[in-house]
């Protein structure tokens, strides 16, 4: 029996949806601008890398040609004929934002055609009547930020303060999203989760999609860093996915990294946490040892979005590609006969680009396994390819969208 492994590589746009426009995002483009500074030397740090963005096991499951057939240019650097090793495709998204649940939830066979809840970009961002109820309920002494910001910016710039009154840090982005900031220590990591779930609560009539708890430790501006004790309280999806699917199938569901937080955990059998591409990496592969047959194994890869793209540092992002470019062997020696693995993202995060805001990009859909012959699927309509592709390869479809490619993958 067939198992399935789908590694999201969070926010590896490959170039603007055919909407892009419409989320003010015309001409971007992650991997392609990535791969531009790289080769005008723009992206070069001492001691970290330098040069072309040089990523060989990528290019030869077709990143580039994605790349080229999403956006008309094959990025700089790269092989206009690489050596095949995979099939590829690039995808286009038709859920209505660009964050993270709507690209994982598209990708699992459930697009989000409604629209969410947001907070508008003002100072402050949260409704009057909506923090007086958190300060009521949770018996805080009142709330700092309330503005749309940057994660590690904010904790640097209200970190000191929060620590002597306090209060927490609630900030928003773009996305629909109200995430609270909080020092694990002088605050409380249970409390800041007991936070959350109030806030979840207050938020969710108003189709917030996430509150985020993003705790954090040390004890000046300069030494504040967020741990890997985030957690992500989601709606739950409008409908079963993918990973719904194979539960119900009697599978096993793997989830590593926060998966299981993005689907509100319906679906996973198995929740692995880890904090940083290396260490999400290292759990991959020791379950992919001994993932059983039949199984799906789902793992967002989260440091390229994190770290680097809402942080607009190409040189760091480009590094992030390079080290996960040679990881790419590993996954692979350990399918077995019958395996599937592809690999995609769920939206864009262009370093080069204005804000620090997610970007509206199509994104890369590589495919390998023991069978699968060199070819692509072109452009594909919605991210729900994807996930309609693994239940017909597990045998546990069909999905509420999407259309399955498996049968142009050679010997699948």
């Amino acid at each position: 029996m067939a198992r399935a492994f789908l590694f999201v590589l969070d926010s590896v746009g490959i170039g603007g949806g055919p909407d892009a426009e419409a989320f003010g995002d015309t001409g971007s483009n992650t991997l392609g601008h990535i791969a531009a500074e790289c080769a005008a030397g723009r992206a070069d740090r001492e001691g970290v890398r330098a040069g072309r963005l040089c990523l060989p096991n990528l290019e030869r499951l077709g990143l580039g040609l994605a790349a080229k057939n999403a956006c008309g240019q094959l990025p700089a650097g790269f092989d206009p004929d690489p050596e095949p090793g995979g099939f590829h495709a690039n995808a286009s998204e038709v859920s209505r934002g660009k964050d993270t649940p709507s690209g994982h939830w598209e990708i699992a066979g459930v697009p989000v055609l409604t629209e969410w809840g947001y907070f508008p970009d003002t100072i402050p961002a949260f409704p009057a009547e909506l923090t007086d109820e958190i300060i009521k309920r949770s018996g805080i002494p009142g709330i700092l930020g309330n503005k749309h910001a940057s994660g590690t910016v904010i904790i640097a710039e209200l970190g000191e303060e929060h620590v002597r009154t306090g209060k927490p840090i609630c900030y928003t982005s773009a996305d629909s999203v109200f995430q609270i900031a909080a020092h694990e220590e002088h605050f409380g990591l249970e409390r800041l989760y007991e936070l959350c779930r109030t806030v979840f609560e207050l938020t969710a009539k108003m189709n917030i999609g996430r509150v985020i708890a993003r705790p954090f430790v040390g004890e000046s501006a300069k030494t504040f860093a967020r741990t890997g004790n985030r957690r992500d309280f989601s709606i739950t999806p409008p409908q079963p996915t993918l990973l719904d699917r194979v539960k119900e199938a009697g599978r096993e569901m793997i989830a590593i990294g926060k998966i299981a937080d993005i689907y509100a955990h319906c679906g996973p059998t198995q929740v692995i946490k880890a904090n940083g591409n290396a260490a999400l990496a290292e759990a991959t592969l020791m379950v992919m040892e001994t993932a059983p047959e039949g199984s799906m194994t789902m793992t967002n890869f989260v440091d390229f979005d994190q770290l680097f793209g809402h942080r607009r540092d190409v040189a760091g992002y480009a590094d992030c590609l390079e080290k996960f470019d040679a990881l790419v062997p590993q996954f692979a020696e350990k399918l077995r006969p019958g395996d599937l693995m592809i690999l995609t993202a769920d939206h864009g995060n262009d370093p080069t680009w204005k804000g620090t805001d997610h970007t509206r990009e199509q994104v890369p859909v590589l495919v390998c396994g023991p069978g699968v012959e060199p070819g692509t699927a072109g452009t594909l309509d919605t991210f729900a390819d994807i996930g309609a592709t693994i239940a017909d390869h597990l045998g546990v479809g069909p999905l509420a969208s999407g259309s399955s490619f498996l049968s142009r993958l050679g010997g699948k």
